[in-house]
């Protein structure tokens, strides 16, 4: 099908006949059923998407039917694909009634189908495709038109209840919980976790069932969204600001601009740095109340079946530990408001993103190094063990193992290697390490021979 037999979207007029379009499909929502007035009894089906033909202009579809129709059309495609539609009804938006609950369009009109005289179908064309497929990373509004989550957060309640635009990287993806309304209608409920260069965790909240699927197949602390028209609310249950995916909303996925791409980058180098597991706080338990041992093999699976951090003990050995290195490896200077790592002369934070980058710069030094820690089962690659824990586990500060000989260090080194430790660690599902996991250690000291013995037959008796 040739791609000059399109009409284009901002070319668009109610006196067209037989009107031919393609676009990508950048939203989608939920299928919906109303009682028909004409046919007491019986019930009307509809949906709703919004299909992209050029950077500027982009319409509303709406489909009315039976559930066969209205059902089957909504399965046939997904946010992201190339559709055609044939023989729309093109009719004026009416801002009163259904379009007041559609994404707000440039274009004066919106398309209805009905099974009798229109059609959508997967666009077949390589070329139409391939002029249509980047359009899905351009956001609905201006690139620099959104709100940071800082802004959010320091606003406030001043926002509580605002539709505006959002710039942020994906944290983590939660589990979709399933739940029946008072008037017994299922609904399901989704929480992602969004964060920035300012903030560390900010929650956005999915209700639709095809926002919600969008979510899930996003990679997270690789993903950055534009969100248009998210409303934002104040939860008091929280007692904080939290994000809404509506049905106006249009989330932009990794978006192609100059502001998505920096956050992409900043994202990325948080991510492999540790510093975001870090503000997820290790110490949110105490040491004290972890009880849970496993062996290496039982951390990665636990980090297989859950996507979520967990805490627990393993008597494992240390395997790794570059304390000989240059001192520049073992300690290293970072940024005290962001937590980048510094500049070798101290005077300036590495993150371009950073929120103290207009103010006097301080940094904190500290221990920061990579270990494994291995045992009969197999080994964990690349735990953080950072200052004060490491303090407390080489036994002397930064000071003094700056002023220690080479000798000396590696004396130190060995005092630990392959020795059996009693270790805490907070464990993140990863895949960007040779274990599948990665962890943060939180206390860490030479193991008791007996109580090493009493809980390794304990774990060998666990199913």
């Amino acid at each position: 099908m040739a791609a000059h037999t399109y009409i284009s979207i901002s070319e668009l007029h109610p006196n067209f006949s037989h009107p031919k379009v393609a676009g990508i499909v950048i939203c989608k929502s939920d299928v919906r059923s109303f009682p028909d007035r004409k046919n007491i009894g019986t019930d009307r089906f509809t949906c709703g998407f919004t299909v992209k033909d050029s950077p500027d202009f982009f319409i509303n579809v709406t489909a009315w039917g039976n559930d066969g129709y209205v059902n089957g059309l909504s399965n046939s495609f997904s946010v992201g694909d190339c559709v055609t539609i044939e023989n729309p009804l093109v009719s004026n938006k009416d801002p009163e009634k259904g379009d007041k609950f559609c994404p707000t369009t440039p274009s004066l009109y919106r398309l209805l189908v009905t099974e009798a005289h229109s059609q959508v179908l997967l666009c077949a064309d390589v070329d139409t495709i391939d002029r249509l497929l980047p359009l899905i990373h351009m956001p609905v509004k201006d690139s620099r038109d959104f709100y940071s989550l800082g802004d959010i957060v320091a606003n406030g309640q001043k926002l509580d209840g605002m539709v505006i635009n959002v710039l942020a990287a994906v944290k983590s993806i939660g589990e979709p919980k399933q739940f029946t309304t008072s008037d017994r209608r299922k609904g399901q409920r989704l929480e992602v976790k969004l964060f920035d260069d300012s903030v560390s965790s900010f929650p956005l909240i999915c209700w639709d069932r095809e926002a919600i699927q969008l979510v899930q197949t996003l990679i997270p602390k690789e993903t950055v969204l534009f969100i248009a028209d998210t409303k934002i609310s104040f939860d008091s249950f929280r007692n904080g600001m939290a994000a809404t995916v509506n049905s106006k909303t249009i989330i932009t996925v990794n978006p192609d601009t100059r502001e998505g791409s920096l956050l992409f980058s900043y994202a990325k180098e948080v991510s492999e740095s540790g510093t975001l597991d870090q503000d997820e706080k290790p110490e949110d338990v105490t040491v004290d109340s972890i009880t849970d041992v496993y062996t290496v093999s039982q951390l990665k699976e636990k980090a297989q079946d859950n996507p979520e951090a967990f805490f627990g003990i393993t008597y494992s050995f240390i395997s790794k530990l570059d304390l000989d290195s240059s001192v520049s490896k073992v300690i290293k200077n970072r940024c005290s408001r962001c937590r980048f790592q510094a500049t070798e002369d101290m005077q300036s934070c590495t993150n371009q993103f950073c929120p103290g980058r207009d103010q006097v710069f301080s940094a904190t030094t500290g221990f920061d190094l990579l270990v494994d820690f291995t045992d009969h089962t197999g080994t964990v690659h690349a735990c953080n063990l950072r200052s004060p824990v490491a303090e407390n586990t080489l036994g002397c500060t930064t000071e003094e193992f700056t002023s220690l000989t080479d000798d000396q260090r590696t004396a130190m080194k060995w005092k630990f290697l392959l020795e059996r430790c009693k270790i805490y660690v907070k464990i993140f599902p990863s895949t960007k390490t040779k274990s599948g996991i990665r962890g943060v250690i939180l206390d860490c000291s030479l193991a008791d021979p007996g109580e090493v013995k009493q809980h390794m037959s304990a774990l060998l008796q666990r199913p």
